[in-house]
């Protein structure tokens, strides 16, 4: 396809060309509270490699605290300076725009209300008549009758930040609607384009970056539109586990901008070097497998 293959190819195990590894969670390092098989022992050994690493989440709906205790009670040592969440990221933003003491309207859990707090802005409920914006987060205990006074509000002209616009998340009884859904939801009523600050915009991944430090950070995650495309966003590389959203007929469909750099089964992937497919004019091998297109079929 026009913009060409994207994977990269290392000589040595991927990590030892990183600094800074940035992992998503969901998908990656626990599914439904359980951990991947195997990741826990992948990270400490990420870590005594020398790697700086980074937990990147797109859920606003727990502080980085919370996010630290789930990560022990799956057997993944954590500081809270390791969590970097997209309520961070959107509190940041907002402290940036609107500057300390301001109010914000609040959508949200507790995740979303500690980070702007954290930042030095007031979160308010329901009425809050000088509110300067909204923002909103995934939130399990949000009311329908809040979400219809806060999409009559940025209807009528306030500011709209979203925590993230995920349209999914995984649980253990499948795909379950995201945050996405309710950004869709006030977005279409009040014909505004929020503000988003999770993956794939640019926000979360350089707040992870300026928080935990790294000049070579590679993001590793399990889906192509937040971790892929926010690895293309701020311009570094990435590796894709097939353990959370995307299977392989996601990755044969996806455009340049959604292509990973590296491709594995799971995070031991970071430990092996990688190798790309090569030309032979119409064709592309790796391995003893070759691909082309015929006809318009990929034929392997």
């Amino acid at each position: 396809p026009e913009g060409g293959h994207v994977l990269g190819s290392t000589s040595t195990p991927l990590v030892e060309g990183h600094d800074l590894v940035m992992f998503d969670l969901d998908g990656v390092v626990y599914v439904s509270g359980a951990a991947v098989p195997g990741v826990p022992e992948d990270i400490t050994r990420v870590r005594d490699s020398g790697c700086h690493v980074a937990f990147v989440t797109n859920n606003a709906s727990r502080t980085p605290e919370a996010v630290v205790q789930r990560l022990e009670k799956v057997g993944v040592a954590a500081e809270v300076g390791d969590v970097v969440t997209s309520a961070q990221a959107a509190a940041r933003l907002l402290a940036e725009r609107y500057g300390t003491g301001a109010q914000v309207l609040l959508l949200g859990g507790e995740g979303l209300r500690g980070a702007l707090v954290a930042e030095g802005l007031v979160p308010v409920d329901e009425g809050g008549a000088d509110a300067v914006a909204l923002v909103s987060g995934y939130g399990p205990d949000v009311q329908w009758r809040d979400i219809m006074r806060a999409a009559v509000r940025v209807r009528d002209g306030l500011p709209y930040v979203a925590t993230n616009a995920d349209m999914t998340i995984p649980t253990s009884y499948g795909l379950a609607p995201g945050h996405g859904v309710l950004v869709s939801t006030i977005a279409r009523f009040a014909e505004v384009d929020p503000v988003v600050a999770g993956k794939p915009e640019r926000p979360l991944m350089d707040e992870t970056v300026r928080r935990v430090g790294g000049d070579r950070p590679l993001m590793v995650g399990d889906r192509l539109d937040t971790d892929i495309e926010g690895a293309h966003a701020i311009g570094i590389p990435s590796l894709l586990v097939l353990t959370g959203v995307t299977w392989l007929d996601d990755l044969v469909a996806a455009p340049p901008g959604l292509r990973p750099t590296y491709i594995a089964s799971g995070t031991s992937g970071l430990f092996i070097a990688h190798s790309a497919p090569e030309a032979h004019g119409a064709d592309w091998s790796l391995g003893g497998w070759t691909a082309r297109v015929s006809g318009g079929r990929l034929v392997v």
